[in-house]
């Protein structure tokens, strides 16, 4: 039978040794020394370090407080000393100072350990945890990991990313090493690297297996005037004028990243979309896949080029066409529905050889209804403003020019409101396979996108960019991408935003102790409420 346990025992210099023994059958086959104590402080610093190693992570009842016995290096048989026969305890050699002991060994020094260093190991091992069970740890480039791992913790330039890790108490890269870092990144694609283990685990999650992904665009600001083949001023969704980016994200239903690509700043949202999906069918071989998107996608060549490559599409629908889709209803029912409603229809989109045919899903909320109420009525105030000469006309949508002749388009108006509370949605699968419902449920996923650009904007800080060079600015974004998915991945596991959990583990740092020449870290007082992330991740030391 094996068992292990923590023993005492004096040295040859007089101090005390703290091992764990480890015993089979009663035979020693082990001993893992911990540290020499020469001092009653020291002595109870490295049992409770041993303690620790002999069961780590072993909670403890909250029972209160509990007496606790004092060790004392004295408890330990000595060896060293001479006989009492030969010299009294406690005596002193004659001509020896008077701090000096009868058996000829040094007093024990009376100062103890001091601590040398923290570190948030905690917070370290988590993230380090996520990156490993991603699977990206295949790119086998440390600087890369701690440039990512960094970012989550403090977003910060790449040369200001050797604080954060100072600060943390986790030892670094250079800063040569680390733009060698972003060069490696391109040269060896550690976006396709990263992009593949984001699909593997997607695929092992229920959102992931549902075949449907997600497709969204944002912009993101670079702080210079000049513009390049890439950075371009255009529509910034930020309303800045700021050379930018265009940058296309694809998402499984959970919001849990699968693609990002960077676009010039100028090209149109349309035609990111296409270019997106075809790379992401390239590098996973995927077709049976249904993708969605939000009206700002809505063409109809990109609608084609989707079929056309094996996609089904869900995209939101423009609804002024609603009159005609909804003729029917209208002539029988007039401008009433029901909350909740679902009503179909279909309609041929594009010209000539390239007009399809498509399924149209329309839906009526009475909550949306009132919010574009309150919308149609503040146009109307704004359009009478202008037709009265009391505010000058700008892209006012209820205002009807005649000539030098101002006013209200009542028509446009009454139009406008019959079609309150609708919202309209384009796709090619048929009712056979999804029903109107489950059309709106995967169209209304389209926030998990939205929710994942808002953690990369803020929690990440992906802008502003402060890299002029493509290959850097590729790099910056896979570091990102790779930020982002672990962000993901921890608070869908834990339930809390990445931000508190950062800041919940990041305070419980582990300290370093030189007691004599060793040095010996111990774990940090775990609170509460670390605990539970830490068991809802099933990381040791919970």
């Amino acid at each position: 039978m094996a068992s292990r346990f923590v023993r005492r025992v004096r040295t040859a210099s007089g101090a005390v040794a703290v091992q764990i023994v480890s015993k089979v059958r009663g035979v020693v086959v082990e001993v893992e020394h911990i540290g020499s104590a020469h001092t009653d402080v020291e002595l109870a610093l490295l049992l409770t370090a041993a303690r620790e190693r002999l069961h780590p992570g072993q909670g403890e009842l909250d029972l209160g407080p509990l007496p606790e016995a004092a060790v004392s290096t004295e408890d330990v048989a000595d060896w060293t000393r001479r006989s009492a026969g030969e010299l009294p305890l406690g005596s002193t050699t004659p001509g020896a100072g008077a701090g000096e002991r009868s058996g000829g060994r040094r007093p024990a020094a009376a100062g103890g350990g001091r601590v040398v260093g923290t570190a948030s190991l905690l917070l370290w091992g988590v993230l380090e945890a996520a990156y490993d069970r991603l699977g990206f740890g295949v790119a086998a480039d440390e600087a890369f990991k701690a440039l990512v791992l960094a970012r989550i913790i403090e977003p910060t330039s790449k040369a200001d990313t050797l604080r954060v890790l100072n600060d943390i108490g986790v030892a670094g890269p250079s800063l040569r090493t680390i733009f060698r870092s972003l060069a490696r990144c391109i040269e060896r694609d550690y976006r396709d690297i990263l992009a593949k283990a984001c699909l593997g685990h997607s695929a092992s999650t229920a959102a992931g297996r549902a075949s449907l992904v997600l497709y969204d665009v944002t912009t993101l600001y670079f702080e210079t005037e000049n513009e390049d083949n890439l950075r371009k001023v255009g529509m910034s969704k930020e309303r800045r004028v700021d050379p930018q980016i265009q940058v296309g994200l694809l998402v499984d239903p959970a919001g849990f990243p699968l693609e990002v690509h960077c676009f010039e700043g100028n090209k149109a949202e349309t035609r990111t979309l296409i270019p997106v999906l075809q790379a992401f069918q390239a590098r996973h071989g995927v077709t049976d896949m249904v993708v969605v998107a939000d009206a700002g996608m809505l063409s109809a060549s990109n609608l084609n080029a989707l079929e056309d490559a094996g996609f089904g599409f869900i995209v939101g629908s423009r609804i002024t066409k609603a009159p005609y889709g909804l003729a029917e209803h209208f002539d029988r029912h007039g401008d009433y529905f029901t909350d909740g409603q679902i009503l179909e229809s279909s309609r041929v989109m594009g010209t000539g050889k390239h007009a399809r045919e498509r399924r149209i899903v329309y839906q009526y909320s009475f909550k949306r209804r009132k919010r574009d109420d309150r919308a149609i009525n503040a146009m109307v105030e704004r359009a009478e403003k202008v037709a009265d000469g009391t505010r000058p006309l700008k892209k006012d949508r209820f205002v009807k020019l005649d000539g030098a002749n101002r006013e209200v388009n009542w028509d446009l108006v009454d139009r406008a409101r019959q079609l309150a509370g609708l919202k309209g949605y384009v796709t090619n699968i048929a009712t056979t396979t999804m029903t109107g419902h489950a059309i709106i449920g995967a169209y209304h996923d389209l926030w998990q996108v939205e929710q994942s650009f808002r953690m990369a904007k803020t929690d990440l800080r992906a802008r502003p960019i402060f890299h002029h060079q493509r290959d850097s600015i590729e790099a910056h974004l896979t570091i990102v991408f790779a930020a982002l998915a672990i962000s993901r991945h921890l608070q869908d596991t834990t339930g809390v935003s990445i931000k508190k959990l950062v800041n919940t583990l990041r305070p419980a740092r582990s300290a370093t102790i030189q007691i004599n020449d060793q040095l010996l870290t111990l774990d940090p007082d775990i609170p509460p409420a670390a605990r539970e992330l830490l068991s809802a991740l099933e990381h040791p030391g919970n």
